[in-house]
């Protein structure tokens, strides 16, 4: 068995000076069903809406960091995503492996956009469906990545994550279908905290974030608040972008010293994302 060394245990990875990869939405709708946000969706989106709504997080994130945009391709819809473009640290990046056909086509075109912005790619095992920081999520205080899988990245992903980085990973497993990808579910913030719907996870890895993450750091999203996906949430400098909160949730971040900003993303929720999902952290260490 291969020895990893890992990184200290505790880290600071505060989001200052952070820069953000976006794909403006010339081209996107709901085309397809690959989750149970789109089933009753396709062919419903409003077009000029869902640009004013990505236009807002935009100019909204541009007040706390650099933007960098690829251009959207005709007929990959999904390719507004860029959580999904694959998973960044240091000048390294892992290109997703999408597990459906209707996504594959990402792949070459964020494959280019890394090479030509100097970032080094990361060789993947083709067979093993990955799908970026859709799916991989560093922790904010501790040298973790959380690891998603259950519904879009296969169960080996952790154990290759971890041999490949060098950095301690958990498995979480999913369990409920809406929330597909980890950070639909799944948010660590500055100072150790972590905002998560439990419900979204099996058993053993509730246990195994509790295991990491102490009570007083756990901000428990109720069902009615991770159904807007208010876990699907960029952070930037203790400010939370999401798309929505209720007052409840938006007091458990104030308490905890965070700032929520609402933006509201209801077009891309047709789809099966928001706020996290139209973003990719490109500073990550």
């Amino acid at each position: 068995m291969d020895t990893i060394a890992f990184a200290s245990s505790k880290c600071t990875m505060t989001q200052h000076n952070q820069t953000i990869l976006m794909c403006a939405p010339d081209f996107f709708s709901v085309d397809y069903i690959i989750n149970p946000w789109m089933a009753d969706n396709r062919g419903k989106t409003d077009h000029a809406l869902a640009l004013r709504q990505w236009e807002s997080l935009k100019q909204a994130l541009g007040t706390e960091g650099a933007l960098s945009f690829i251009p959207q391709q005709k007929g990959l819809p999904d390719m507004v995503f860029t959580a999904n473009a694959g998973l960044v640290l240091g000048n390294k990046v892992i290109v997703s492996r999408f597990r459906s056909q209707e996504r594959r086509g990402e792949e070459p075109y964020f494959a280019n956009w890394f090479w030509k912005n100097g970032f080094e790619i990361i060789n993947w095992p083709d067979d093993v469906a990955f799908e970026g920081a859709g799916d991989a999520l560093f922790d904010r205080s501790q040298a973790i990545l959380w690891s998603g899988y259950g519904f879009r990245s296969d169960g080996k992903a952790p154990a290759q994550l971890e041999k490949i980085l060098g950095r301690r990973t958990i498995g979480l497993h999913l369990i409920d279908p809406r929330f597909y990808h980890l950070d639909t579910c799944f948010c660590p913030l500055e100072d150790g905290y972590l905002m998560y719907f439990p419900k979204a996870f099996d058993a053993e890895s509730q246990k195994n974030i509790e295991a990491f993450i102490p009570p007083e750091k756990r901000i428990v999203v109720a069902e009615e608040d991770a159904l807007f996906f208010a876990c699907n949430a960029v952070d930037l400098n203790k400010r939370i972008f999401l798309n929505n909160a209720s007052a409840d949730l938006q007091g458990q971040l104030k308490k905890a010293g965070f700032s929520p900003i609402v933006v509201p993303l209801s077009e891309f929720m047709k789809s099966g994302g928001a706020a996290k999902c139209l973003t990719l952290k490109l500073t990550e260490n």
